[in-house]
C-alpha cells in the first residue's frame, strides 16, 4: 500500500493522524491535499493512503465502486497498525472516509475520529440514518461539517442522537467540500483553513 507523509516541521503531537479519502477522489485530490498540509503546518503529522479499489483505479484507469465495509476497514487498520498502532493514531476521513474512521473508532483503540463532510445520509434521504454504530462510540469524535451539505444540514443534524462523545463544528454556507457561495462573503480557502484548525486543535487536546 502506497502512503503520502505531510510531516510538520515544528511538531507539537506524537499522535498521527492516518487520514482516508471519499468516495470518488483519491488521497491526492485538491481536498486531501490542502487539508493534509494545513494540519502538518499546524504541527500534526499526517498520513494518506487509498483503499484498495482507488489503488485499482489508480492502476488501470477504470473506475470502480468502493471496496465493501469490511474490507474498507481492513485497509484502514492496516495504516494504523503501520503508522505505529491505534495509540498512537488518531483517525480520520474526508465523506466515505470519514465515515470508515468513525466505525474504527467503535471497534478498536484508536485515541480519537476525525470526519470531514461527514455522509450522515445520502443525499435526498435523510431517513436512512447510518448510524448503527454511534451507540458503540465513546471515545472523542470531531465531525466538520458545511451548512449546506446534502448528506446531512444543522436542521436534519440537531435531532440525531449522536454520541455524548461527539463535538460537530459547523462551516457556514459550506457545500460537502466545504466550498461557500461567493455571496456569503467566505471562501472555501478560509473554510479549509478553519478546519485544519480545529483538527489540530482536537488532535492536541487529546
Amino acid at each position: 500500500m502506497s502512503y503520502l507523509c505531510d510531516t510538520p516541521q515544528n511538531p507539537k503531537s506524537d499522535l498521527t493522524l492516518v487520514f482516508a479519502h471519499g468516495a470518488g477522489a483519491p488521497m491526492d485530490s485538491d481536498f486531501m491535499q490542502a487539508l493534509a498540509g494545513l494540519v502538518a503546518e499546524r504541527g500534526v503529522r499526517v498520513i494518506r493512503f487509498e483503499f484498495p479499489y482507488m489503488m485499482q483505479r489508480r492502476q488501470t484507469g477504470k473506475k470502480r465502486p468502493p471496496d465493501r465495509m469490511p474490507i474498507l476497514l481492513d485497509a484502514f487498520a492496516q495504516v494504523v497498525d503501520d503508522a505505529g498502532g491505534a495509540a498512537s493514531c488518531v483517525v480520520g476521513g474526508k465523506s466515505m472516509g470519514g465515515r470508515v474512521a468513525s466505525m474504527l473508532l467503535a471497534q478498536s483503540g484508536v485515541r480519537g475520529a476525525v470526519s470531514l463532510g461527514y455522509p450522515f445520509h445520502p443525499p435526498g434521504k435523510a431517513d436512512k440514518v447510518r448510524s448503527d454504530h454511534w451507540p458503540d462510540i465513546d471515545s472523542p469524535w470531531l465531525i466538520v461539517q458545511g451548512t449546506r451539505d446534502p448528506f446531512g444540514k444543522p436542521q436534519e443534524v440537531a435531532h440525531y442522537n449522536l454520541p455524548a462523545s461527539c463535538d460537530i463544528r459547523w462551516l457556514e454556507d459550506g457545500d460537502h467540500d466545504f466550498k461557500p457561495r461567493k455571496a456569503s462573503g467566505l471562501t472555501q480557502i478560509q473554510h479549509w483553513r478553519q478546519a485544519a484548525d480545529w483538527v489540530a486543535e482536537f488532535i492536541l487536546g487529546v
